[in-house]
């Protein structure tokens, strides 16, 4: 079967990813396994390849926002059948038994495993997955809508409700995001629905995710040398880099909240931490929580979420071989939306990209 791996970390190329032809996994029992429609493609793959989030053993498939059908049911598995379409999330295995995963936390499970990290994802015409950690994909997305649901909406979704902002009074509540790429423009429409009397305000740093952000129904766009017309109770950061915290915490209220949204932060600006001012960006009881993993809860309630709103993500498609390139342009251009790779080439496109 054809498929892109990461067989070396270092500095991103138009050579990152390996394409190869490796044998058919077979399912074992309580597995499934799934043909690929598609993948969507996610800053934690940059992560992996340029040795931020090392996989633990190389070479690796990345891909962790997987749409497929099952092809084949292991001896064991209930409920699902050949030709069911279902999809693949970041956690691909948590242990079922610890404190953690006994409160409903299993994002935070010491045997937690990351899908396209610490196995093989879904940059591959086929996958193994436990069918304990697949997930039923409503029909009113197709496969490259769905995609995207999987982390930049579910991780997101987990941002939004670390805000607090969902537990209490809406009427006057202020939410920032700091970045608008493939996670925010999802956040904001599900945060929209579910907050109606919230106002919203995002920092990007080019105008055309401004005026994205705007077009979605955001109350101000800004740079981030720019100030919101209000102080924010909640800033969701989505960006890779330092120097957008530094800046966008000094526009929190008093006990105002920021969540950053991201595995890993890269090394490039950190420097700009040393620009933090204790009285200015974190006095005044101000609070900084981290998103780590993600839940199956949080995966299907923003499948359900999404489906509700009648969400549909906008993404740019790639072709598998194109992977390569889908990341370079992650990285250097202004992101609009979601991207996604074509595996199957009998994927149900989205209804306008």
């Amino acid at each position: 079967m054809r498929a892109m791996q990461i067989s070396r970390t270092g500095p991103l190329h138009e050579r990152s990813l390996e394409p190869v032809d490796i044998p058919v996994p077979a399912p074992g029992p309580g597995e499934v396994r799934l043909r690929v429609l598609v993948c969507g493609v996610c800053h934690t793959e940059l992560d992996e390849i340029e040795g931020r989030a090392i996989p633990p053993h190389l070479p690796v498939i990345p891909g962790h926002q997987v749409i497929g059908r099952i092809d084949a049911v292991g001896e064991g598995v209930e409920g699902l059948s050949v030709g069911d379409r279902v999809g693949v999330a970041w956690i691909f295995h948590a242990c079922g038994q610890c404190r953690h995963c006994l409160d409903g936390e299993e994002n935070l499970c010491a045997g937690f495993r990351a899908t396209g990290r610490d196995v093989n994802g879904g940059y591959a015409e086929k996958m193994i997955v436990s069918a304990d950690f697949v997930h039923a994909i409503p029909e009113s997305f197709s496969d490259a809508e769905a995609a995207p649901l999987l982390c930049a909406g579910a991780v997101g979704f987990r941002a939004l409700r670390l805000t607090g902002l969902l537990d209490g009074e809406q009427d006057g509540a202020t939410l920032g995001f700091s970045g608008f790429g493939a996670s925010a423009h999802l956040v904001l429409q599900l945060a929209r629905q579910r907050l109606p009397a919230c106002r919203f305000y995002v920092f990007a740093r080019s105008a055309d995710e401004r005026a994205f952000a705007l077009n979605l129904g955001a109350d101000w766009a800004g740079g981030f040398d720019e100030a919101p017309p209000r102080l924010l109770d909640a800033i969701i950061d989505t960006t890779p880099a330092w120097r957008p915290i530094v800046s966008v915490l000094r526009h929190l209220v008093p006990g105002g909240r920021l969540v950053i949204n991201a595995i890993r932060k890269e090394d490039t600006d950190k420097a700009a931490l040393l620009e933090l001012d204790y009285a200015r960006d974190l006095w005044l009881e101000k609070q900084v929580r981290t998103v780590a993993n993600v839940t199956r809860e949080d995966v299907r309630e923003c499948l359900l979420w999404a489906a509700e709103a009648d969400l549909h993500p906008q993404v740019e498609v790639y072709d598998l071989a194109e992977a390569n390139q889908a990341l370079l342009d992650l990285r250097s251009k202004p992101v609009r939306g979601a991207k996604v790779l074509r595996v199957a080439s009998d994927t149900t496109a989205p209804s306008a990209i």
